[in-house]
């Protein structure tokens, strides 16, 4: 735990004292849920059937932006392999780091979600739904995203690799989000959906991590 909690607040402390990361993801979330309306009209009984879909997509979109410098500064300086060699298990330490890049991106997005729901005149019956899927999606969108910047560590255009890579990964999140949110909006359950979202949290929780971390041992060998 000394370990997990040090790679957390590590990386935390990198964050504030850059904050671009989380800033950019962030002011891109806002940007392409707010130009929406702009294409599709303003009239709110379109926005409000689409709004679910928007804001999960904007979420994912966002998300994408700095998973490739995940490991890529502990890569460049050096830290990745002490790192690799610390006595405590690497899938615990890729599992601090996804926590903490979740804390800096996902946290802030999903905080912000309802508000751009309301922009886009969603159901207020769906808001509690919309913020329950985003507490259980967005971890498993840092999840899998730490597995597709582990594969392309030291790639040239790995921004985009790991945007090819995750994106197709990262659907099943995408759909039962929606799902969940459409749900609630029109009266019905959303409990199996976010049971689902659930579900591919606990599962990505223990393999994504594993899957990381041989990633890693691979590129520093």
């Amino acid at each position: 735990m000394n370990g997990f909690t040090a790679i957390i607040r590590r990386e935390l402390k990198l964050a504030m004292r850059q904050g671009s990361d989380a800033a950019i993801a962030l002011m891109f979330f806002v940007l392409v849920v707010a130009l929406f309306p702009l294409g599709v009209g303003p009239e709110p009984g379109i926005l409000e059937r689409i709004s679910g879909g928007v804001v999960w997509i904007g979420a994912l979109l966002a998300a994408m932006l700095s998973l490739d410098r995940l490991f890529q500064a502990d890569h460049e300086d050096g830290a990745l392999d002490l790192l690799v060699m610390a006595p405590w298990p690497l899938e615990a330490l890729v599992l601090a780091k996804c926590l903490a890049h979740w804390m800096v991106t996902g946290l802030p997005i999903m905080l912000i979600s309802p508000l751009l729901g309301l922009l886009l005149h969603m159901n207020t019956d769906a808001y509690l739904t919309l913020l329950a899927a985003m507490a259980l999606g967005t971890p498993v969108l840092s999840l899998i995203g730490a597995v597709g910047a582990s594969l392309v560590l030291g790639a040239r255009r790995a921004g985009v690799l790991v945007s090819l890579l995750v994106l197709p990964l990262t659907v099943p999140v995408l759909i039962f989000g929606v799902s969940a949110v459409e749900a609630a909006a029109i009266g019905q359950d959303a409990g199996p959906h976010l049971m689902l979202l659930g579900a591919l949290l606990l599962a990505a929780i223990p393999l994504c991590p594993w899957a990381a971390a041989a990633a890693l041992r691979q590129a520093v060998t």
